[in-house]
């Protein structure tokens, strides 16, 4: 089963960084289509499941997160023709929400990381989020000097000129900050929408999709002539850069941009549990069909700006703000058939194959059914499940795709199973290779035991190996992986193979250059991209084994802990999971687990996979990897671990800012730690420091080492 016809809670670690490699090149795609285009290739549905998806696998995997992950980019890349600005302060986008339970669950994180309590008060803002296109606008001495669409959130386009087209922006403000910088969203309505298509049909111009595309396209006009004849429209609802604060809170902030002559959102309210929250987004849900403009769901933020300050952002988002998406569309239909697909670590994965049906306008003929308890509905004891179905083949069954790329069966329709329809008998041998598939207590999924016995395996272990955040081999991908797997005067078979295949070339005929697809050309091109490869940074080779619960970021960390190949590979061959130095130093390192230092152990102490590195490793050149500093830091470098009750900050707040410095934090304490943060009831880690003579000091001390750095 491919990684994308997967659920996420049922992809391995490689399935889902093919998922995040794929995720990347499609969001990737359609960040330019829609915000340098203006000419959308998915629907919103289907971009915000991706995203979602992407974002869902990262919380599940956060050690496979990607350097060009989507949840680190914000829109894409300015255009060409339009002068580029750059953003004094980087336009984010925001997180999304579609369940009522992510909200409840923000206000959760929300208070955790100020470390307030579940009864304190604590108020957000809740307003309609406009779609159309965002916009900051620069103030000087409160005349207009410069507008900016948002572009990747760093660096926009230059549309000054056409912005000072639109009505609802004031070209002079009165009684405002020296500087100021008021961001919204550029809108059409729905009437001058239908009125400006009527316009461009009779005269043989363009017609729009939809009144963002209308809205998008007439401001990004190289011809602000054209703009200006255009109805467009603005709603304020944020700032960047200011010499002077707006307010203290978020909502005082808007009522200001609404006295300098801003055209504010009047659904805007303050809101101060998540009942109320929810509350406001279904009133605003319910009424969304009677306003005259597009909106695509509700953006919640803390009113506090103090609070705002302290919670601060993530790579590409906000920490205080999310946005509550509205619903994706349901549909029912038929249920075919059940095929079941083998993953890179044997799991067994059931696909639900549909009579194609239009669900939020993508047709859809595959989706998840989880795995065999769901599709039971019980579990191996017998006993019903949580969300368990009895689906049969010839069910009526509901698909949605709220959320998730991947439509997944929502419910089955029993009034409607025919007569017939029988339970669905999970297979109990591996549908590629015969071996025998079992599931280990506890574990939902059954597995292949066939190894790289079983093609299905090997083939998605090789499709990691070349894949983008590994090898990354140019011109060796999914497809000729496959393709040479089965190749059987040129095989390649295990990740070593793909080194030897220039010497392995055959002669005559049976030369890659003279096969069907290939020439003279493209066969040097790839022998040569294979060569280029041998050298290659330590993190990209651990990634690369497809080592179960190691992803991209946890190969990162292990390769700067490590440094180099030996020392990494020493250290793998000397830990055992009965303990020990090495052990003991694996689990130090802060994102490492037991689980994934068993399963890193285990694979460095089995003998054939031990034995495949070995044939591997001595094909390349790995270069070591040096661990980043941050110049200027007290504790760049350093390994840092805090015990005790922090008074002053969270925990999340004091491992993010000792992060952001350039130390490590580390859950435990060794030898190789420099410094131990230690608060009211700390226990064994500090008195481990003492013994092992390393630095601690109380939280006064952590602060005034760091100071402003």
């Amino acid at each position: 089963m491919d990684a994308q016809d997967k659920d996420v809670s049922e992809l391995s670690e490689a399935e889902a960084e093919a998922e995040l490699s794929r995720l990347a090149d499609l969001l990737s795609r359609a960040n330019r289509a829609y915000h340098t285009e203006d000419a959308p290739e998915i629907s919103d549905a289907a971009y915000d499941a991706a995203k979602r998806r992407n974002a869902a696998i990262e919380d599940r995997f956060p050690a496979l997160k990607r350097a060009d992950s989507p949840s680190e980019q914000v829109g894409a890349a300015p255009a060409e023709g339009f002068a580029k600005v750059r953003h004094r302060v980087r336009m984010l986008s925001l997180a999304n929400a579609f369940e009522d339970d992510d909200i409840r669950d923000f206000d959760g994180r929300v208070r955790s990381f100020l470390g307030l309590g579940a009864e304190d008060p604590l108020a957000y803002t809740a307003e309609p989020k406009i779609d159309g296109l965002s916009l900051s606008l620069r103030y000087e001495n409160g005349t207009l000097v410069q507008a900016a669409t948002r572009g990747d959130g760093a660096e926009g386009e230059n549309v000054t000129a056409n912005a000072r087209t639109i009505e609802d922006i004031p070209q002079e403000i009165e009684d405002a900050p020296d500087v100021l910088e008021v961001r919204g969203e550029v809108y059409m309505s729905h009437a001058d929408f239908a009125r400006l298509n009527e316009t461009q049909a009779e005269a043989g111009g363009k017609t729009f999709a939809n009144p963002r595309n209308a809205a998008a396209g007439s401001l990004r006009q190289l011809d602000s002539r054209i703009t200006a004849a255009r109805p467009l429209r603005f709603f304020a609802y944020a700032w960047g850069e200011h010499s002077e604060p707006l307010a203290d809170t978020q909502m005082a902030a808007i009522e200001r941009l609404e006295s300098l002559g801003f055209s504010t959102n009047p659904l805007t309210r303050i809101v101060e549990t998540p009942k109320a929250m929810l509350e406001h987004y279904h009133a605003i849900e319910e009424s969304r069909a009677t306003l005259d403009y597009d909106i695509d769901g509700v953006v919640y933020k803390v009113n506090d700006l103090a609070l705002q300050h302290r919670l601060g952002y993530r790579s590409t988002t906000p920490r205080w703000a999310i946005a509550h998406k509205f619903p994706a569309e349901l549909a029912w239909t038929r249920l075919e058939a059940i095929d079941i697909q083998v993953g890179r670590t044997g799991a067994l994965s059931p696909v639900a194959r549909l009579t194609p049906v239009t669900v939020g306008g993508v047709v859809v003929s595959n989706a998840t059914l989880h795995n065999e308890d769901y599709i039971a509905g019980r579990d191996s004891r017998g006993e019903e499940i949580r969300g368990g179905k009895d689906i049969r083949v010839g069910d009526w069954v509901q698909v949605y795709r709220a959320g998730d790329v991947i439509p997944k069966v929502a419910d089955v329709d029993l009034s409607k199973r025919p007569d017939d329809a029988e339970p669905y008998r999970f297979p109990e041998t591996c549908p590629e290779c015969g071996s025998e598939a079992i599931r280990e207590d506890g574990d939902a999924v059954r597995r292949c035991t066939g190894g790289m016995v079983c093609p299905a395996q090997a083939v998605e272990k090789l499709k990691h190996f070349v894949s983008r955040a590994a090898f990354d081999i140019e011109g060796l991908g999914a497809k000729q992986v496959e393709a040479f797997y089965y190749d059987e005067s040129l095989p390649i078979r295990e990740p070593a193979d793909i080194f030897t295949f220039a010497a392995r070339d055959g002669e005559g005929l049976a030369r890659l250059k003279n096969r069907e697809g290939w020439g003279e050309k493209s066969a040097a091109n790839l022998f040569a991209a294979i060569e280029e490869r041998r050298h290659i940074p330590l993190n990209r080779v651990i990634f690369a084994l497809g080592i179960r619960h190691v992803g991209e970021n946890a190969a990162n960390l292990l390769a700067r802990h490590y440094g180099d190949w030996p020392t990494f590979e020493a250290a793998m061959t000397g830990a055992s999971t009965d303990g020990g130095a090495d052990w003991d130093e694996l689990l130090s390192i802060d994102g490492v687990g037991e689980t994934m230092a068993t399963s890193l152990v285990t694979t460095f102490h089995q003998e054939a996979e031990r034995a495949s590195i070995d044939r591997l490793v001595a094909e390349l050149d790995i270069e070591p990897v040096e661990a980043p500093s941050t110049e200027g830091s007290p504790v760049a470098g350093k390994t840092v671990v805090f015990t005790g009750t922090l008074e002053k900050m969270t925990r999340a707040e004091a491992k993010a800012r000792a992060e952001s410095l350039g130390a490590k934090v580390s859950g435990s304490v060794s030898a190789k730690t420099d410094l131990v943060i230690a608060g009211p009831g700390a226990g064994s880690k500090a008195k481990k420091a003492e013994e092992l003579g390393v630095e601690i000091v109380d939280e006064d001390g952590w602060l005034a080492l760091i100071g402003d750095a």
